[in-house]
């Protein structure tokens, strides 16, 4: 390594998701020594497109990203039923726009290209920072740093350890033990494809059947314009997937608003849709021991109903940034005090969206055809739907966007 390495000043990062790339850019803009270690050769996300909200996209340009030309896509988002009729539909806050200097409150965009922007960054502040092909083995917490073991054999002195290796962390197994990871019951089929003419650019839509979820918005790839699209639907991780996916999927798209069967036939499906086994964890109540630090999914797996996993682990990364900056990393009083400040500010807050999320998706999914149908009604003729939304997702984000007064631009 030709960068620095100064002692007080070590953070080493195992994971390069969108969470340890969002701590590595922090902590180098935060004045930190950082290595992010990657067990694969050429670091690369999984899944297909994604929505990023307002705090997520504030921070990804206070990393030095350009926001505005042709990154994301500005998105309204309705909640309907599976023949079109509205049920809900995400308010924009006015503060937290004027706060933020940002219009609405989601935007889509290809995850590789946020991805590989973030990457484009961290080489810029430091072409050294990224390491490959280094799969962490194991750590030693000791009295004055900690060691890191690899299994290529290489070990590394850092201060700061940072858990950003995903569902099936090693950090957060030895830090916290084993994950006791469950399956949630349902499957996600994440799919995008080519901008296609007569289709509403604006607006966004997650449709629900009895127990199947049909969604689409429009994002953007490469400053070039399309649409992402999933479906949800009950899983058993014990029975195979269907062999012929395009098939499946399109027999669970006929019962929805044709724009959706639209969006599928012009999709390769060999390359654009991916399928997401869901799995959970208990809620931990601290992501932090010693020298050890954890962001995204190694402490809060998320599923697909209001938690945002990319955004959230981006958060994550600036916010555990921002809580050690000015530290020295040697002293230990020191390190508690930040790691109880980043824990103020995320355990209580992601947890709620995790388990908020997770009894969404039992409502929709797993409901009997009887309380299903029940439901149903409610949500088509009452503001029960909107009023949820309201206070169980946006009340509390609202809040961390407005707290974020060192990204907002009034």
């Amino acid at each position: 390594m030709t960068s620095a390495w100064r002692k007080g000043k070590r953070v080493a990062i195992v994971g390069a998701g969108p969470g340890g790339l969002s701590a590595a850019i922090a902590f180098i803009k935060a004045g930190y020594d950082v290595r992010l270690y990657e067990r694969a050769t050429k670091p690369k996300p999984l899944g297909g497109a994604v929505l990023l909200a307002v705090p997520v996209m504030a921070i990804l340009r206070y990393y030095g990203i350009d926001i505005v030309n042709n990154f994301g896509s500005k998105t309204i988002t309705h909640f309907a039923n599976h023949k079109g009729k509205v049920r809900a539909t995400l308010p924009f806050n006015k503060s937290v726009e004027q706060a933020m200097g940002i219009d609405g409150w989601h935007y889509g965009i290809l995850r590789m290209n946020a991805y590989d922007k973030m990457v484009t960054v961290l080489n810029q502040l430091d072409p050294g920072a990224l390491v490959a092909d280094h799969a962490l083995n194991s750590y030693e917490d000791r009295a004055d740093d900690i060691l890191l073991r690899f299994e290529n054999g290489a070990e590394v002195e850092a201060d700061l350890l940072v858990g950003a290796d995903g569902i099936r962390s090693v950090v957060s197994r030895q830090a916290f033990g084993e994950a006791d990871l469950f399956h949630i019951g349902l499957r996600v089929w994440l799919a995008w494809c080519e901008d296609q003419p007569g289709i509403d650019r604006n607006h966004g839509y997650i449709h629900h059947s009895r127990d199947v979820q049909a969604s689409y918005f429009p994002m953007k790839h490469d400053g070039r314009p399309g649409f992402e699209w999933w479906v949800v639907e009950r899983s058993d991780p014990s029975v195979p997937p269907p062999a012929d996916t395009r098939a499946h999927l399109l027999s669970r798209l006929d019962a929805f608003p044709p724009v959706l069967r639209q969006l599928a036939e012009t999709t390769d499906f060999k390359t654009q849709v991916f399928p997401w086994e869901i799995y959970n964890r208990a809620s931990l109540k601290s992501w932090c021991t010693g020298r050890v630090a954890c962001v995204g999914d190694a402490v809060h797996p998320v599923s697909p109903y209001a938690a945002y996993g990319m955004g959230m682990a981006i958060e994550d990364g600036y916010f555990l940034a921002r809580s050690f900056k000015g530290q020295d990393l040697s002293d230990r009083a020191a390190l508690q005090g930040a790691c109880a400040a980043y824990e103020a500010d995320r355990v209580d807050y992601c947890n709620h969206h995790v388990e908020f999320a997770r009894k969404l998706g039992g409502q929709f999914h797993k409901a009997p055809r009887p309380v299903a149908a029940i439901r149903d009604f409610v949500f088509d003729n009452t503001q029960v739907l909107q009023k949820l939304i309201g206070k169980d997702y946006l009340a509390d984000a609202e809040r961390m966007s407005l707290s974020l007064k060192e990204l907002h631009v009034g």
